[in-house]
């Protein structure tokens, strides 16, 4: 490998956006990407139903400065807007009545009031919650399904920060499409994972299993998951607060469970968005049939997703298969003609899908992305990309 002016580890949004900025003033630039593709946590795939479904990241979230809003509407992207809203909700098998309905969003809306005006010994969103009443169906959206952690793990600060996500949109060819398509001109080599990162003196190396390349500075947009467990190495050692940082931001799990769908409908309409609530946190959202597509995406969150993708795949879908069951009768286990389960918790690129502070850690993100010397860590933040 030759010499470049920045070298940049990790080939997601955050690497590719690195160097496309980069390139445009004139910069030497290579990225090195340990996967065999781009896009990191942007993944679109065919193999699996036949059709494009997001393995990772699926909501243009944001679409009023999402950058990657216009570049869909550019590349002709069929776009839907989604409200996100709760369509349907049971408590176990019982379906929410109206004024059930209207006692989450009750809920909902304290939560949000209590976030402006609330101080906590604790800083855990559970505490918040559970001061608003909405630990229930509103903390699941809170917790599992928005930060991908239990609601006693986040941080209340962090989460106070956190972006409104509204106007949210949806993209029948994929949102790793269009990564993928966005970043086709950036040098990548894949195959390439960054063992170590030199940084004595002035400039850098970055050992490989390709060999190694010298760069004057480094730019490492790799995940706190993988910095956190010592996926890259760092000689000399990286200043104690940013390991601190990468324990602080620690990654959660959201685990898709999709579901092919034939033959029945149970009353949904496309885009609608159903909640299960079960005890135990055990609960499930589904993404019904998108773009009217055959298909069901379920989604479960936090500690119960790192336990269901331990248990493995057949146990996913037959968890998700038999909540349809309970919820809209034995025709719905028919109905399931195919399933399947996301694995970003096993992905030893990733270790999760994305990262929440946690309680008493929010500054952690100040001290992220961070710079030293010819280093600068810059790991996407928390994305609003489920």
């Amino acid at each position: 490998m030759t010499s470049v002016d920045v070298a940049i580890v990790g080939a997601g949004a955050a690497g590719l956006g690195a160097a496309k900025v980069l390139m445009a003033a004139g910069k030497q630039v290579k990225v090195l990407e340990a996967m065999d593709r781009i896009g990191g946590r942007a993944w679109t795939e065919s193999d699996t139903f036949g059709l494009p479904f997001d393995q990772g990241c699926a909501w243009l979230h944001a679409a009023d400065r999402n950058p990657f809003f216009p570049e869909a509407q550019a590349a002709g992207w069929t776009l839907y807007h989604h409200d996100m809203g709760v369509d349907r909700l049971y408590y176990g098998r019982t379906r929410a009545t109206t004024d059930q309905i209207a006692e989450m969003e009750a809920a909902e809306e304290a939560f949000s009031e209590l976030l402006v005006t609330y101080s906590s010994k604790t800083d855990r969103v559970s505490e918040l919650l559970q001061s608003s009443r909405s630990y229930h169906a509103a903390g699941t959206f809170s917790g599992p399904m928005d930060f991908a952690q239990d609601v006693d793990e986040i941080s209340i600060a962090d989460f106070a920060r956190a972006a409104d996500l509204d106007p949210n949109y949806f993209t029948r060819e994929g949102f790793g499409a269009l990564v993928h398509r966005w970043g086709a001109d950036v040098p990548v080599e894949l195959s390439t994972p960054v063992r170590t990162v030199h940084w004595e003196g002035s400039g850098v190396r970055l050992e490989t299993d390709r060999g190694t390349l010298e760069a004057d500075q480094v730019i490492v947009t790799a995940s706190t998951g993988v910095l956190a467990m010592g996926g890259i190495k760092f000689s000399p050692d990286l200043p104690e607060d940013y390991d601190a940082a990468f324990d602080g931001l620690a990654m959660g799990l959201l685990t898709k469970i999709p579901l092919l769908i034939e033959g029945e409908r149970f009353g949904l309409s496309a885009f609608d968005d159903l909640l299960i609530e079960r005890r135990s946190h055990h609960d499930i959202y589904f993404l019904c049939f998108p773009f009217d597509l055959p298909m069901m995406v379920g989604f479960v969150g936090g500690d119960f997703a790192w336990e269901i993708e331990c248990q493995g795949e057949d146990v996913a879908v037959e968890f998700a298969t038999e909540r349809l069951v309970r919820t809209f009768g034995s025709n719905a286990r028919k109905a399931v003609k195919k399933g399947s389960m996301t694995r970003w918790g096993s992905e030893r690129w990733t270790h999760g899908a994305y990262a929440a502070a946690r309680p008493g850690q929010a500054h952690s993100r100040d001290v992220l992305p961070c710079r030293w010397r010819s280093v600068s860590i810059l790991p996407v933040k928390r994305l609003e990309d489920r």
